[in-house]
């Protein structure tokens, strides 16, 4: 990437040479950008900035007025063609439009008519993501391909590639909404949606990572109305919807990074610097500044810049335009991407606003660290931030998921096997909220669980019992009730396959019970039955969990409440074992008999348990 100083030269000359060619009549509003391209009314905080972009516009004079409305900043920065407005807006300002003139010598360059609209009285009410939800976390472009008339749109630089596993294969909103049924029948009750936004670049933009709009859905996967009639829909069908979101980089192709605002607007070096990816070296009392550095400013990838969120202009802008979607498309919640990534200071202020506007709404960001204590760092609260507080209710439970990688397959040892889930549940003295942290068997940067666990249809069913009855809100990789298969290290597009019917054509469709093998319809049967179950059961929703110390491969926990309890017990030996209920008196109280959830048997507790080989057996107890 060329230098700043350099890029700005020839920008500022171009653009003057360009100026002063045109006319004096005022530009139509699609010559100037603003964003956000409209806001509300009643909103609890009552500044809302405007970035302006358009030809030499920070030598111009502005005139905006509004009742209610006092425009109290104005801010050129380094580069002419930004224009960064800062307005107040009264508590008591009606809804309405006003316009935004931009003069040059007495003559209009720009106007534009920015609308605010009247707040959705119930928006702020809305509840987010609980324990109590399953989440299902899909890749619109893997998923289903609804409307092929939008796999290759007009100035989208790269074109489908359905047999480049790195390709575009076409997937997009509407093949979501077209199988909404499915999901809602599957028993899951929250979508996390990988990032749909434009990702205009010239190759590798299927996973939405490397965004170049922040204000607009992409193009392929359809409209920013088609978002918003997405949600709409799935919160008929009773699934609820995390918008993917990403503070600590974009695409290169942004059309800011194009003509950039500042020179620290983005992390700048001599030549392309990587991160480190070591989040650890943010929290080690004795790390080198070096190493924290490189892993705060570095870049993820050539295509991805890095940008500097403590500039304070581009610190707000990605603050509004989480509120600004929140509110646009009724969403239920986020899913921060990267959250050690960006600076913490932005991440405390991005969580405190939105939860000003919406207190039920749900944030989960992604810490991804290997141990307990790290992790703990970046959620709400924790006992171990030292002084700071991120405000993010939820986060991802990577300490679980590499001892769930194990736990099932290995051979059993004093901290081997299924004592891996006891000493990471043991821990969780560490975190403020345990039982908020989003926990999962695989994601779309990992394994898929199947392939980890060696094609093995017990580990994956023990696995799953374990994955939705243990602390925690579950979440489900798509595909995963199809046993679908795939290994992160043969490349990205190996575990991000197709949904086998989601396109035309495609010779079976999984979708339907006809379309799946008798193994995919076996576990597709086991996996629905424990979600709808779940779903009604408050001791695994809302309870406590119990846990006893795993013994000769058998590990039994509980959830409880004061009106209902939930024993678990997973047998990982290869042969049926007996167990005495003596010791587990603590969990099962005055319960004499309890009722197999999975085959509806009732069983007396008093005396021993016959437990079926490599099972989990759950029991609600009478």
């Amino acid at each position: 990437m060329k230098k700043f100083s350099n890029q700005l030269v020839l920008i500022q000359f171009l653009l003057l040479v360009l100026f002063f060619q045109g006319t004096a009549k005022a530009q139509e509003p699609s010559g100037l950008r603003v964003e956000p391209p409209f806001w509300w009314t009643g909103m609890k905080h009552q500044q809302l900035q405007l970035m302006l972009y358009g030809p030499l516009i920070a030598q111009m004079e502005v005139k905006a007025s509004y009742p209610g409305m006092q425009l109290l900043e104005k801010t050129a920065v380094e580069n002419p063609n930004y224009l960064f407005l800062t307005f107040l807006l009264s508590d008591n300002i009606r809804p309405g439009s006003f316009t935004i003139d931009l003069m040059l010598n007495g003559k209009k360059k720009f106007s534009y008519l920015y609308e605010l609209r009247g707040r959705d009285q119930g928006s702020a009410m809305r509840r987010g993501f609980t324990p109590a939800d399953v989440v299902y976390l899909l890749m619109p472009d893997r998923f289903a391909n609804g409307d092929a008339g939008n796999d290759a749109m007009p100035g989208m630089l790269e074109k489908p590639d359905r047999l480049n596993p790195s390709g575009r294969h076409g997937g997009d909103i509407a093949g979501i909404r077209n199988h909404l049924p499915y999901l809602s029948e599957l028993g899951v009750t929250a979508l996390w949606i990988n990032p749909l936004l434009e990702n205009n670049n010239v190759d590798y933009t299927y996973h939405g990572y490397a965004i170049t709009d922040f204000y607009k859905i992409d193009a392929r996967y359809g409209s920013n109305q088609d978002y918003v009639n997405l949600v709409k829909d799935a919160h008929s069908q009773g699934l609820k919807v995390i918008m993917d979101m990403i503070f600590n980089h974009c695409g290169i192709n942004h059309w800011f990074i194009n003509d950039l605002p500042m020179s620290n607007w983005i992390h700048q070096f001599p030549e392309y610097t990587r991160s480190n990816f070591r989040a650890e070296a943010l929290t080690d009392i004795h790390g080198a500044e070096a190493d924290r550095n490189r892993m705060l400013q570095g870049w993820f990838d050539r295509n991805m810049p890095d940008l500097d969120q403590r500039n304070p202009l581009l610190h707000e802008y990605l603050i509004q335009n989480s509120i600004w979607w929140i509110e646009f498309a009724g969403l239920d919640g986020i899913r921060l991407d990267t959250q050690p990534y960006p600076y913490k200071e932005m991440i405390t202020e991005w969580s405190q606003r939105v939860f000003e506007e919406y207190p039920g709404f749900s944030l989960v960001g992604e810490a991804w660290l290997q141990r307990e204590s790290m992790t703990s760092y970046y959620q709400k609260d924790s006992p171990l931030g030292f002084g700071y507080n991120s405000g993010v209710p939820s986060v991802t439970d990577f300490p679980l998921y590499f001892a769930m990688n194990r736990a099932f397959t290995e051979n059993e040892g004093w901290s081997e096997g299924l004592a891996r889930l006891y000493y990471v549940l043991a821990q969780d003295f560490l975190y403020s909220n345990p039982y908020n942290l989003l926990i999962f068997l695989d994601n779309h940067d990992l394994n898929r669980y199947f392939n980890t666990v060696g094609n093995d249809m017990g580990a994956l069913k023990m696995a799953s019992a374990f994955l939705l009855t243990t602390r925690g809100i579950p979440q489900i990789y798509y595909g995963t009730e199809l046993l679908m298969d795939g290994k992160e290290s043969n490349g990205h597009g190996d575990i991000r396959r197709d949904f086998p019917g989601g396109w035309a054509g495609d010779s079976l469709n999984a979708f339907e019970a006809n379309g799946r093998t008798s193994m995919q319809n076996e576990y597709f049967s086991y996996l629905q039955r424990l979600l709808k179950w779940r779903k009604g059961n408050a001791a695994v929703t809302t309870g406590k969990l119990l846990q006893f110390i795993p013994e000769n491969g058998i590990y039994v926990y509980f959830r409880y409440t004061d009106d209902a309890t939930v024993m678990v017990v997973i047998n990982r030996n290869n042969d049926e074992k007996a167990l005495s209920t003596a010791r587990f008196s603590q969990g099962i109280g005055a319960f004499r008999s309890a009722t197999d959830v999975l085959t509806g048997r009732r069983i007396n507790l008093s005396g021993e348990l016959s437990l079926p080989a490599r099972t989990a057996t759950i029991l609600e107890l009478n």
